[in-house]
């Protein structure tokens, strides 16, 4: 999915007036019919006015698809643009 359009994709949802929990329920549909991944994990972020701010974490997984081990971030080399 290009960036520019997935961008443009979450802000037409900007006017709706329709709960936070289902604006990512649509978000996750949209991405899974698009992507048709095994895993999907969708955490949504939404500040509004008055510093109220509302998280909406959702998670697709495909029918019989199971989490095989975890995976250790500390296990990789961090990355940056400087060269040391």
């Amino acid at each position: 999915v290009e960036l520019k359009s997935l961008k443009l994709y979450t802000w037409s949802f900007r006017n709706e007036g329709v709960f936070h929990e289902a604006v990512t329920n649509q978000i996750l549909d949209d991405l899974v019919s698009t992507l048709k991944p095994r895993y999907l994990r969708l955490i949504a972020r939404f500040y509004v006015r008055g510093g109220i701010f509302t998280n909406v974490t959702v998670d697709y997984r495909k029918k019989g698809w199971k989490i095989q081990s975890n995976i250790s971030l500390q296990d990789f080399i961090p990355q940056s643009n400087f060269k040391y």
